[in-house]
């Protein structure tokens, strides 16, 4: 059986949640991280160095690293819909994927943390009201890539790019702050957070 270490709260826990039911694979998971059992733990420490969620085990096969793993999953279960095979549109997927770890993860850390996370380290209000342009700049970016042969992230075809993206455009939509309309982005959101894969897991529970 496949076990999932990390809390549900977590955005790249979700990944791999969202990732497993589109692709009906069983799993476990177990409570790893903030409120849970520490990941400093040595023996989480054991499986990931940087002691970070997630981390996945399957009959003894060890990885780490959210977008990798959601890859690894889809390439495991022969999902060229999710994660396709042929190298350009496989570059574009993975592509976007980089760019919401990346960039965008980068763009909205102070504001999410400050505003909706509440964390002491992240209530510079400058930091807060710079991050938020910076958010609102990146999510136009995503907004007009689906305005270029969408519905999805990719094209016509519902990808990992959807599942990452989608979960950090719930993110944006959750935070306190004042956005854009973006009216292509919030059709893509309210597509994607429609499948049934969404919800099963609580990924729309908490931001």
């Amino acid at each position: 059986m496949l076990k999932i270490l990390g809390r549900a709260s977590s955005i790249n826990v979700r990944k791999v949640l969202w990732t497993c039911v589109e692709l009906g694979r069983p799993f476990e998971r177990e409570d790893w991280g903030v409120g849970f059992r520490p990941t400093s733990d040595d023996s989480f420490r054991a499986l990931n160095p940087n002691a970070l969620v997630p981390v996945i085990v399957d009959e003894g096969f060890v990885l780490w690293e959210s977008n990798t793993i959601c890859r690894w999953l889809a390439a495991e279960h022969g999902r060229s819909d999710l994660l396709p095979s042929a190298p350009r549109e496989r570059a574009c997927v993975e592509r976007w994927m980089d760019w919401q770890l990346g960039d965008l993860n980068n763009a909205w850390r102070p504001a999410f943390m400050g505003l909706v996370r509440r964390s002491p380290r992240h209530q510079d209000a400058a930091a807060i009201a710079d991050s938020t342009v910076e958010w609102n700049r990146l999510m136009a970016i995503l907004d007009a890539q689906l305005g270029s042969g969408g519905p999805f992230v990719c094209g016509t075809t519902f990808t990992l790019a959807d599942i990452v993206l989608g979960l950090s455009a719930h993110r944006w939509y959750a935070t306190p702050i004042d956005r854009p309309p973006l009216p292509r982005l919030r059709a893509w959101y309210e597509c994607v957070t429609a499948r049934p894969a969404f919800s099963s897991q609580g990924c729309g529970e908490h931001p």
